[in-house]
């Protein structure tokens, strides 16, 4: 894993699920628990996700962008394939102050280990401000490969986003 460096102190994280089955109660959303899981295992001070229907989440988006002081990281969950509700990455992009194209290619190759269908989970990485934010798919084994990916770059992405402050 290389320099072992230390996080700073005082990081937010907060996981949004895009979901209208799970946001209705039709089923219990079991991608957001991981990815809340593995922020609070990084040091990350994590509430539970957050769900939201997939039409709510461009709406629910724009007001936390709006509403400023966003936390250090943000994984969403959902909203990423092809059907027409799936707006996730739209309500995401729209607000990048940057966009990080390596660490979806990562996240690609990382998922085609397990099945074909990763390339078909549409996706994108970035910084608003100084918060980084990745857009994972509906699923366990989705966000699971995305936090593998995240998991050896996560201290650079926080020390690269405290110097981004900074300048």
């Amino acid at each position: 894993m290389g320099k072992n460096y230390t996080l700073p102190e005082g990081l937010t994280g907060l996981v949004i699920v895009a979901s209208t089955r799970a946001a209705r109660g039709i089923y219990r959303d079991e991608s957001g628990p991981v990815a809340v899981e593995w922020l609070r295992s990084r040091g990350f001070e994590t509430p539970e996700a957050v769900v939201v229907a997939d039409a709510d989440f461009g709406p629910y988006f724009d007001g936390l962008v709006a509403a400023g002081n966003l936390p250090t990281f943000i994984l969403t969950s959902g909203g990423t394939g092809l059907n027409t509700d799936d707006m996730t990455v739209e309500a995401v992009r729209a607000h990048l102050d940057k966009e990080v194209p390596g660490m979806m290619h990562a996240f690609w190759a990382q998922g085609l280990n397990h099945t074909p269908t990763a390339v078909l989970s549409r996706g994108v990485a970035g910084v608003i401000g100084r918060s980084f934010i990745m857009t994972l798919p509906g699923s366990k084994g989705g966000v699971k490969d995305g936090c593998t990916v995240l998991d050896p770059l996560v201290t650079h992405i926080c020390r690269q986003m405290e110097d981004y402050h900074d300048h």
